[in-house]
């Protein structure tokens, strides 16, 4: 093991490691042996921060974080964990010195499978922040065996298949059975009297599984603080498969099978469930076991563990930990609930009434049906407390936990926990003003804002090394330990020379992307046309469809209008869809098909082309979004929580086009409205919109003849040369009264879009507005984020 690390003591270690492993010399290596063995060596050296992590914490006993959630969008750890532990340089010239070009090792390892969209990039984010600004915090998530799913794109529709992100294993993953948690599910529950007359719980007959955890290291950047994402992995039980239980190992096995299972059918709501209940129930073991090693009882738990759920995913961890208090510690009932509400805090991401999670009560009477119960009382005891307290019986049965044979599992959340944030300023407005009002009324305490934020070592220093060193030279590197020192930067935003500079620097990104979409999407794109990319979450809300639509008629406007031209422009997509989510998916093959009929027409194409990136993840981002020069965030005004990519784009220098919508609002008051491009209606004027009634999409489509003919060229057989239409997109906007006022917006996103043309060919004003979105970009880190958390609700102190 290396204990001090320079090129020529990696050489020795890695040599040597290569022998014990595989019994070769690295010169004779297959490369994915040159690979495995780096990986070993690396997580050898992380070992000894790591130990001397968990040591200092069982020595200190400081209070911990334990952040739950569904999903940990890691993406290579490779470059990220060398940058953080100072070693990259001694690794790429030891690897050099043995005719290894790094790049080629670094493209063996995939993407972690552990998550799909910004909820698990934030997540990631956090736990990168969390160590890098010296507190002790861990992950707790499943280690799925397939993540969400591989995206390809065959005739132009989205095709699902398995992520084999693990074909090489996880390099960076050390596997701890000895940790091994027994989960239980189903049974029947079983009361009875001790002889001291208190009521003990059994659960008879249920079956169990073993939840297997395997660790990996978060490496802190510039800090010896080594914290843990655990991973927990579903395996069977000798005692359940002695039975013989009816399905039993295809049950296991679809626990970690992949992230977010279809949940359309009863099946996939149950397996849903399963895999929350598993990794709370067994992240809650952990932390008990842990507890239990330095303290007497449970008593002290809340002083020194604070539990953050990821959104609803993991709420379940509030009953589940008052069953543990309950059966297994024999806890009364008002000193557990003091325990698990001072214990637990949630964070809320979605204001979409669909999105907030509610199971049958029947299911999870099935599944857990002790948690049940609990849940049950819980809900028996907060309605009655809310009927003495206020006599309302509208507040009450709006804030019931059980309602319509639902278990509304946000409502839990709220009840059960110590904090509620909301993830931008507006957002977190909404929830208290709408989404939550009433549990407001009786709750003011406990809601908060904590505005996202993006770890910028990721998305800014490493992925981007060209601004880095950009930024190095003209204000220094304090802004790598203090991204607020960015703002340094606005000294210098009218320097014609750091200007030219900058765009320089842009365009040798826009090189490397052309050059990625050339080998894989077969297009050729001009670095010097403008680089419009919308990449996230395929959903009707963020309104992908409204960006399409304008394509649709800028080509109409080409090929009608002889007169007509534009500044050249390449449309960038890239999106998944959920599975199950046909309107999504046919919005990605109608971008497909669209982008063949521009790509291929000569007369069009010279103005605009369209490129539809498949599989987007972590890897494809660090690439795209620094190349972008327009970020379109344009979600319906008051639907998107908050965002990551506004803030990614931003930082690597694009311009916003977008609404006043999540974090957008913020961006624009750090940059003020002339250095973003804003369009569309306000949140307040959707909902007055919605209130008055008075939107009639019809009367927009009859009156307004380019909107009709973009419409009608949907179901149009002859448009696309395949002869595709999309009758389902076309119902999607008409005749479900445009519920996310696509049309509405329109033409106010085409004028927006004229502005951003406009101010691009300035290409000094154009290099100011850059440098200023990237100057005031620091306060859109995460560490500032996580610096809130841990004053405001988790009320730690520094490792």
């Amino acid at each position: 093991m290396i204990l001090d690390f320079t090129k020529e003591t990696f050489m020795e270690e890695y040599a040597n490691k290569m022998i014990e492993l595989y019994g070769v010399s690295v010169e004779e290596a297959h490369i994915t042996e040159k690979y495995l063995v780096l990986g070993e060596v690396i997580r050898e050296y992380i070992s000894n921060s790591w130990k001397e992590s968990k040591e200092a914490n069982r020595l200190y006993q400081k209070k911990e974080v334990y952040y739950f959630s569904m999903e940990f969008l890691m993406g290579r750890l490779f470059t990220n964990n060398l940058m953080n532990l100072g070693i990259y340089d001694a690794v790429k010239d030891g690897l050099e010195a043995y005719g290894i070009d790094i790049n080629t090792v670094e493209e063996l390892e995939s993407d972690a499978g552990l998550g799909n969209g910004g909820l698990g990039r934030l997540a990631a984010c956090f736990l990168d922040s969390i160590a890098s600004t010296h507190y002790i915090g861990h992950g707790n998530c499943i280690r799925y065996e397939y993540g969400f799913f591989k995206q390809l794109i065959h005739d132009n529709k989205q095709v699902e298949v398995p992520d084999l992100w693990l074909k090489l294993g996880n390099i960076w993953e050390v596997k701890k059975p000895k940790h091994t948690v027994k989960v239980r599910f189903g049974g029947t529950v079983r009361q009875s009297v001790d002889h001291n007359g208190k009521v003990k719980v059994d659960l008879e007959d249920a079956y169990v599984v073993n939840a297997v955890p395997y660790d990996v290291p978060v490496v802190g950047y510039d800090t010896k603080l080594t914290n843990t994402l655990r991973l927990w992995s579903a395996e069977p039980s000798e005692e359940t498969l002695e039975r013989g239980h009816e399905d039993y190992i295809q049950q296991v096995r679809s626990i970690c099978n992949s992230l977010y299972p279809d949940d359309s059918t009863e099946e996939g709501k149950m397996l849903r469930i399963r895999q929350q209940y598993f990794f709370v129930s067994a992240g809650l073991h952990t932390i008990i076991r842990n507890h239990l090693k330095n303290h007497p009882n449970l008593d002290s738990l809340p002083d020194k563990v604070a539990v953050q759920l990821n959104d609803t995913h993991p709420v379940l961890a509030i009953p589940e930990l008052m069953r543990l208090l309950l059966d297994d510690y024999n806890y009364e009932w008002d000193q557990a609930w003091d325990i698990v509400t001072r214990t637990m805090a949630y964070t809320n991401h979605t204001v979409l009434s669909e999105a907030l999670e509610r199971w049958p009560m029947e299911y999870i009477r099935k599944l857990l049906p002790r948690v049940y119960m609990i849940i049950e009382e819980i809900e028996r005891r907060w309605t009655y407390d809310l009927s003495h307290r206020y006599g309302k019986p509208q507040l009450v049965d709006s804030c019931r936990i059980l309602k319509d044979g639902q278990v509304h599992m946000a409502h839990l959340a709220i009840v059960g926990s110590m904090s509620i944030n909301g993830v931008a300023a507006l957002h977190s407005q909404i929830l208290k003003d709408d989404v939550f009002k009433n549990f407001y009324e009786v709750f003011p305490e406990k809601f908060n804002n904590k505005t996202n934020g993006v770890t910028h070592r990721r998305w800014l220093m490493y992925s981007n090394p060209e601004l880095t060193r950009l930024l190095d030279e003209i204000i220094g590197t304090s802004w790598k330990l203090q991204p607020s020192d960015l703002s340094k930067l606005n000294e210098y935003v009218v320097d014609a020379e750091i200007q030219e500079s900058f765009l320089r620097v842009k365009k040798r990104r826009k090189e490397i992307l052309a050059k990625y979409i050339k080998d894989v999407c077969h297009v050729e794109v001009d670095v010097n046309s403008i680089f419009d990319v919308q990449a996230k979450r395929l959903h009707a809300y963020k309104r992908q469809l409204m960006n399409v639509l304008h394509i649709m008629y800028l080509y109409n406007k080409l090929k009608e209008d002889k007169d007509f031209t534009m500044y050249p422009r390449t449309f960038i997509f890239a999106a998944k869809a959920a599975p199950s989510y046909v309107f999504a998916k046919k919005v990605i093959e109608l971008i497909n098909n669209l982008a063949e009929k521009v790509n291929g027409d000569p007369d069009v194409s010279r103005y605009m082309k369209v490129v539809f990136i498949p599989n987007y993840g972590v890897s494809i981002a660090e690439i795209l979004m620094n190349a972008a020069d327009v970020s379109e965030q344009i979600s319906t005004a008051g639907k998107e929580a908050s965002g990551t990519g506004n803030v990614k784009f931003m930082m690597n220098g694009a311009i916003t086009l977008g609404t006043l919508d999540g974090a957008n609002v913020e961006i624009v008051e750090r940059v003020g409205h002339e250095y973003a491009e804003i369009f569309g209606l306000t949140s307040e004027q959707v909902n007055h919109l919605k209130f008055e009634n008075s939107y009639d999409v019809w009367q927009v489509y009859h009156n307004d003849p380019n909107i009709k003919k973009v419409m009608e060229q949907l179901l149009d057989a002859n448009y696309f040369a395949n002869g595709s239409t999309y009758r389902e997109i076309f119902d999607e906007v008409l005749n479900k009264k445009d519920e996310y006022l696509v049309l509405k917006d329109f033409w106010s996103y085409h004028e927006g879009q004229l502005r951003v043309e406009a101010r691009y060919k300035d290409r000094s004003a154009w290099a100011k507005m850059c440098l200023i979105n990237i100057a005031n970009s620091g306060y859109f880190s995460s560490d500032r984020t996580i610096e809130e958390y841990a004053n405001d609700i988790w009320h730690i102190e520094k490792y």
